[in-house]
């Protein structure tokens, strides 16, 4: 039986981001009040995202999609929890614990067979593994080469840490007003505004340490060009 999906590659970190979280937060931040979708409507649609993506992703790639997994997730939670009309402290633990998830479970992921950063940063759709992986043959040096991993890990894993950490706290100082109310969605809204600047850029300054530190670890051992090992200008 064919399997034209199979070698087909993950869309980009940042398609995943605009489908799977900044469209349904929008929708649910901005659409969810009486004059325009309404609570349950806007819940519907945001989740249809998340949904959507996914299945189309799997249909492609034939791997289920874990961005639009905790996408989905995340905008049920944060749905259900304003449609209930319960203590935005929910929303803050919300928040907190899904990056400090992902954390733990990169760091679980390290003592199985799939560790989630080949996923998340030493994929085929950065980094040309292949020929990596020739090279790491030639000169002996995979063992060092999971040494750098397993740090570069950690790195990993502390910048979901650290957006756990930082999401929890926005949370609890912006949101103070009841969830139902105009004030409530509006506080969300600025939640959602002040998350790039407060959240991800620092959270993507300790990823891309993490890959910069993995990167010149595979130089080290491979003797290879930062051109060679990444995938650039290529279909």
């Amino acid at each position: 039986m064919p399997q034209p999906a199979k070698g087909k590659p993950r869309h980009s970190a940042f398609t995943n981001l605009i489908f799977n979280i900044l469209v349904p937060t929008l929708i649910l931040t901005k659409f969810s009040d009486e004059g325009s979708l309404g609570p349950q409507l806007s819940i519907v649609i945001a989740l249809a995202f998340p949904l959507s993506f996914g299945t189309w992703d799997f249909i492609q790639t034939r791997r289920a999609n874990v961005f639009s997994i905790l996408g989905f997730v995340s905008t049920l939670l944060t749905g259900g929890i304003s449609l209930l009309e319960l203590d935005p402290q929910y929303i803050a633990i919300k928040e907190a614990s899904i990056p400090g998830l992902i954390g733990l479970a990169t760091l679980i992921s390290l003592y199985t067979p799939y560790p989630l950063i080949k996923t998340l940063l030493f994929n085929d759709e950065i980094v040309d593994t292949e020929r990596v992986n020739q090279a790491l043959d030639e000169h002996d040096a995979h063992a060092n080469f999971e040494v750098a991993l397993r740090r570069a890990t950690y790195l990993l894993a502390f910048s979901f840490f650290l957006s756990a950490t930082l999401n929890y706290i926005l949370a609890k100082v912006l949101l103070v007003s009841p969830p139902g109310t105009p004030e409530y969605s509006a506080e969300l809204g600025k939640m959602t505004g002040l998350s790039f600047p407060v959240i991800a850029l620092p959270c993507t300054v300790v990823m891309m340490a993490a890959l910069f530190y993995l990167m010149r670890r595979v130089r080290q051992l491979t003797a290879l060009e930062l051109e060679q090992i990444f995938r650039l200008h290529q279909e």
